[in-house]
């Protein structure tokens, strides 16, 4: 084997993106019901889109949950307040707590996954209601075990959401996304070493602040 140089990225969306906004409903929802009812079965997805949120979804529980204010909460909590039907608003953030439609589509679990995942069987015994994938790994290259370019990505993504919060970057905006590319060497032994930052990319949100 012989040394090699290639490049490596990671991405990281800040909370405004539409994904990650959507990622966070979904759990609000499930820290909802888990903490009125701890055995309540949860399969919740969100979508958004032009000051709409939609639940929608399967759920079984002895929880009272108001949905709309669940979605309420985290679209503000997140710092969107303010839409405008107009793309050239400088106050616009494309997502408002107070105005946004909320659209509830949510039924009890369905008997068929219920029957296969936790009906007439011990705790220790439940099945699975979906299946996926995942993988990782740790890395020495950081104290926090990730790869350098997800730490790197992630930090500047926070940074955005820190000055944005504060405000001392007003016009910034929740939406925002960060990409790092680093080149590493590949040893003769397998083993990779950082060698450079190659390419940084941020993409934010963001008012026009000469208006």
């Amino acid at each position: 084997k012989t040394e090699r140089v290639f490049l490596f990225s990671s991405e990281s969306v800040n909370e405004g993106h539409p994904d990650k906004v959507c990622d966070q409903v979904s759990d609000a929802v499930l820290d909802a019901c888990l903490t009125a009812d701890p055995k309540s079965k949860v399969a919740c997805e969100t979508a958004t889109k032009d000051n709409m949120v939609m639940v929608a979804g399967e759920i079984t529980t002895q929880a009272k949950i108001d949905y709309e204010k669940v979605v309420r909460g985290v679209v503000a909590k997140i710092g969107f307040d303010s839409y405008v039907d107009d793309l050239s608003s400088v106050d616009s953030k494309g997502l408002s707590d107070k105005t946004c439609e909320v659209l509830v589509r949510i039924n009890k679990q369905s008997p068929d996954i219920a029957g296969g995942v936790h009906v007439g069987k011990e705790d220790l015994d439940v099945g699975a209601g979906d299946q996926g994938i995942m993988f990782g790994y740790a890395s020495d290259e950081t104290e926090d075990c990730m790869p350098l370019t997800h730490s790197m990505a992630t930090r500047l993504g926070k940074t955005l959401t820190d000055v944005r919060k504060s405000g001392k970057l007003w016009w910034l905006r929740p939406d925002g996304k960060t990409q790092v590319t680093i080149e590493y060497l590949q040893h003769a032994d397998g083993s990779v070493e950082p060698q450079k930052i190659h390419t940084v990319v941020i993409s934010t949100q963001h008012a026009e602040p000469s208006k």
